[in-house]
């Protein structure tokens, strides 16, 4: 069958995420067929460079073969079994590898990053409550944050895009200022910014911090806010605030853990660990669906107790998928056995250097790079940027998927020079064609296409 008999089918059968169906009226889903490596492939062969890791998930390329075999070895064993009362070797030794990556103790597992999130903000209401300390419900997140789409994770995201419809839904939460560099004054460094935006989490603190259960952060990088980046010392400090006024700390690291910022876990740039740790997305490698909270042994404690109601009921069906799992002790093999880490290093000095014209460009602001992360501001009239940008990468063989009038890159660790070299080229033919090009109405400059 060919794309247009696949794109009928789909728009008459399926609601697409994060999107507006109207739009595929005169903008086309794109029916996938195959995928290897960077590259995807439709049903009329044409393909597609993956710049953003098919929503930041895909690590280490389509189809990456010691994955797909981790997955086959298990469906031999167990598939799957309830995790209540049960368990099995995958979620073992899972939960054991990454207790010892990060410092932290028990696991607790969901199936995406906004159940993740769900439960660290339960876990942590819930152990105020069973420490005496009722009082603290509130939370506390950064401008412009973003930590998933389910109520509880709405609460705590400040993208007014997905939030402000249910708002009647939410409990409001507290907001601080983003830390994020771009708003550097001049003479001011990303640091500088770091420590004000502390200040004011500070001054929050010190006048309600008996009442907020813990602040959530995106470590490094505010991925729904433009790849809004920040300093390493926000992070010590604000490790610093949450030790003084009895805070938790909620490190969201879906998007940037396993090495997305550099180093395995983003807080390990700032020599911190957290009380809750999310983690999702780069977790399978982009096979399988998975997340999951570790926290301090000592806030598990306070769940272990002979009073039912005590204990963390929170539950998923599909907690601790062993085939999952299984993906998941295959990337912890990958990124042991190869190294993975420094190729990383390496392979972002040589995609920086590619970019330097995108960086000079006259319309290109605020150029920035942490890890395995690109991005740049475009200075354009345009209200339907992020729109027209997408469709003229597409047009090119390239997805990226511009947040407004933000472009940034996430590709997959595997990405070759010849391959980046390709995705730059690309980059500024969009550019221009977009920049000279005529708005289309009905346009929204805020809008993921």
């Amino acid at each position: 069958m060919s794309n247009q008999a696949w794109l009928e089918r789909s728009r008459a059968a399926v609601w697409h995420p994060c999107t507006q169906m109207k739009r595929h009226e005169s903008l086309p889903i794109v029916p996938i067929a195959s995928a290897e490596g960077v590259w995807l492939t439709d049903f009329d062969g044409k393909r597609y460079l993956d710049g953003v890791s098919s929503w930041w998930v895909n690590l280490f390329g389509h189809g990456h073969p010691r994955i797909k075999q981790a997955i086959r070895d298990q469906l031999e064993r167990v598939e799957h079994v309830m995790l209540a009362g049960f368990t099995h070797r995958p979620v073992v030794e899972l939960s054991e590898r990454l207790a010892k990556l990060s410092g932290l103790g028990h696991a607790f597992y969901g199936s995406d990053g906004a159940s993740a999130t769900e439960i660290a903000l339960k876990m942590s209401f819930h152990y105020w409550k069973n420490s005496g300390q009722p009082q603290k419900t509130r939370f506390v997140s950064l401008e412009n944050s973003y930590h998933g789409e389910t109520v509880g994770a709405l609460a705590v995201t400040d993208v007014p895009l997905f939030s402000s419809t249910y708002a009647d839904l939410l409990k409001p939460g507290l907001r601080a200022p983003s830390p994020d560099a771009r708003q550097a004054a001049p003479g001011e460094t990303a640091a500088d910014v770091a420590r004000r935006a502390a200040q004011s989490l500070a001054n929050l603190l010190a006048k309600r911090g008996h009442e907020i259960a813990a602040v959530i952060v995106e470590p490094l990088v505010q991925g729904a806010a433009g790849m809004a980046m920040h300093d390493p010392v926000y992070l010590t400090e604000l490790r610093r605030l949450c030790d003084q006024y009895q805070v938790h700390l909620i490190a969201d690291e879906i998007a940037v853990g396993f090495g997305r910022t550099g180093s395995f876990f983003a807080c390990q740039q700032a020599g911190v660990a957290p009380d809750f740790l999310c983690l999702s997305k780069g977790i399978t490698g982009g096979f399988l669906p998975l997340s999951c909270v570790l926290t301090r042994d000592d806030i598990y404690q306070a769940f272990y107790h002979d009073e039912v109601a005590r204990g963390f009921l929170h539950s998923h069906s599909y907690t601790g998928n062993a085939l999952a799992c299984a993906a998941a002790l295959a990337v912890l093999d990958i990124f042991e056995d190869e190294n993975v880490l420094e190729a990383n290093r390496i392979l972002a000095e040589d995609f920086t250097r590619r970019m330097q014209p995108l960086r000079q460009r006259p319309d290109v602001r605020h150029f920035r790079q942490r890890g395995m992360i690109w991005a740049f501001d475009v200075e354009t009239s345009r209200t339907d940027f992020a729109l027209a940008y997408f469709s003229a990468m597409l047009k090119r063989g390239c997805l990226l998927r511009p947040i407004g009038k933000t472009v940034y890159f996430m590709p997959p660790y595997t990405l070759s020079g010849e391959e980046m070299q390709w995705l730059v080229d690309a980059s500024l033919e969009a550019l221009d064609e977009v920049q000279a090009g005529e708005a289309r109405t009905g346009g929204d400059a805020t809008a993921l296409p």
